[in-house]
This record gives C-alpha cells, structure tokens and sequence, in this order.
C-alpha cells in the first residue's frame, strides 16, 4: 500500500500519545483507589473515548495528506472514524486492561505487605504489652518474709534478698525476650520457690522431673513462673496443710510438654478472666500459633494439671 510507512508511524505515535494521555488521568484522578467495579467502568469508558479521539486524529491526518485515499472517500468522514475506532478500542482495551492488572496485583501485594507488617507491629506490641504486666506480685509477701528473718535468720535473710533480686532482674529483661531456654527459666522458679518456702515452711513441698535434653528448649519468659505462681496463690495458699508443687519438662512426639501440677481443686484454681491464665493463653498464640497448647485440668482427686505443649525446636 501506498503511505503504509505514513500510516504505521502515525498510528504509533498517536497509540503512545494517546495512551500517555490516559496514564495521566489515571494517575491525577486517583482512579486506581477506586473499588474494583468503577476500575473496571473508568476502564471501559476510558477506552471508548480515547478510541474516538485517537481515531478522529487519525483519519484527520489521513484525510488532510490524502494517505489511502480511495478507501477514504469510499465513506463519510464520521463513518471512517467510527470504523477505525473499533479496531482502535480492541488496544486500548487490552492496553488498558494488561495496565490496570498489573497495578492491581501491585495494590494487593503492597496491601499484604503492610497487612503482614501491621500484623507484626501488633503482635510486637501485645507481647510487650502483656510482658509488661508481668510483675510478681509476690514481691509483698517477699518482703514481708525477709523482714522476719533478718532478727531470726541474718544469712538467710540475705540469700532472700539475692533470689527477689534475681527474680526482678529475670522480669526486667523479659521485656528484651520473646523466648528463653528452659533452664534459665527453672532458675528463676527455684529462686521464687525458695523464697515463698520461707512463708509456707514444711507446708510447702517441690518435686522437679525434668528431662535434661528439654533445658534448651525455648519458651516464653516468665510464663513458667507465672504458671507456678498461680499454683502456689489458687492451689497451696488455699490448702490448710499446704501441698504439693511438681514440675515436670519432657518431649512427647513431635513436641516440648512443659506441665505444672499443684494440690487444690480446679474450681478455685481456674479463672479464665485471671491475667495468668489469660497472658499464657494470648502469648502462646502470640508466638507459635496453633503449634502451641494450653491446657487446665484435674488429673486426680485433689492435684490440677497446668500443661503447655509447644514445637520442639531444633
């Protein structure tokens, strides 16, 4: 064809100034915001008016240099231009669509991101939100003891003052921690059972089984100690003869058992609105997930059962 060359460079550049035109109204009008189904009908109208301009300019172009004459005045001029629109608006949809597509998939990505990153800003938050709460309020009761026994007891009094201190320090730097091993937290519950011994004397018994290869494993901070702290404030506070704290560490299939039993009865002990409970249950959550169990039970007359399952880790 004659003007073929003519043709195909006008058609590129009125395509690129055309759909240029069309990015720039997306952008400035804010139409990518929209809801999905005025994307969709911004898209399509967007389409049809931009084929008719393209192809008034087109065929105004053709007509004034009489590039393919014949077929141009084969029809009228509105007639050339409603034809050529129609192939016209076949690219500008697909432009339009492959355009839209892509910052679609672009939105949801970024959409996800900022989910996962906001999901983790509040977990961030919940965990210190609830570590911040966790301050033994034993330290009274402590304190009252060591008082006692600083007349009575000068070198005991001073090994008290040395575990609370211990106990404090664990606390402070649990804000820092997500998780700890096992062992460090055993520590700050023997220091903690010491020290509540000097309250309950002989009413007070402590039995530990803990497997060896568990001391590595990591839990939360000071949620061990919370767990025997409500044991020993619902569980031996409320028995006349005192009673019984064991604790008991294992691997049990795929996963760390982490249990502690005490002498009392499960309707005194459980209390669902309780920050204990409540704290053991969302941190669990919190950090592994569905992986993590917390269970409250009666395992035998007179003994509850605080049981925490979490995912070995390697």
């Amino acid at each position: 064809q004659p003007h073929f060359a003519e043709l195909l460079i006008t058609d590129t550049l009125l395509f690129l100034f055309i759909t240029h035109a069309m990015r720039l109204i997306i952008r400035n009008f804010g139409l990518l915001s929209l809801t999905l189904q005025k994307q969709i009908t911004s898209l399509l109208l967007l389409s049809f008016v931009f084929a008719f301009i393209s192809s008034t300019c087109f065929i105004s172009i053709q007509t004034f240099f009489k590039w393919d004459s014949d077929h141009i005045q084969k029809y009228s001029f509105l007639n050339n231009v409603i034809r050529q629109s129609f192939s016209t608006l076949l690219f500008l949809l697909i432009w339009n669509l492959i355009y839209f597509t892509y910052h679609y998939i672009e939105k949801s990505r970024q959409q996800q991101l900022d989910k996962i990153r906001l999901e983790s800003l509040v977990k961030e938050l919940e965990l210190k939100t609830i570590k911040s709460h966790i301050n033994p309020h034993f330290i009274f009761n402590a304190l009252n003891s060591i008082r006692a026994l600083v007349d009575e007891n000068p070198e005991r009094a001073r090994t008290a003052i040395t575990e609370l201190s211990n106990i404090l320090r664990s606390s402070m730097q649990a804000e820092k921690l997500e998780t700890a091993p096992l062992e460090r937290e055993l520590s700050i519950v023997k220091d903690y059972l010491a020290l509540e011994y000097i309250r309950f004397e002989d009413r007070l018994k402590v039995e530990y089984d803990i497997d060896e290869d568990t001391l590595d494993q990591p839990i939360p901070p000071m949620m061990l100690q919370t767990l025997v702290e409500n044991a020993i404030k619902h569980g031996i506070t409320q028995e006349k003869d005192g009673g019984l704290i064991r604790i008991i560490s294992d691997f049990v299939g795929d996963h760390h058992e982490l249990i502690v039993q005490n002498t009392g009865k499960l309707s005194e002990v459980f209390n669902t609105e309780g920050f204990g409970i409540a704290s053991t249950q969302n941190r669990l959550n919190l950090i592994f997930g569905k992986k993590a169990q917390f269970e409250l039970k009666t395992i035998t007359d007179g003994i509850v059962e605080a049981k925490i399952t979490i995912p070995i880790s390697s």
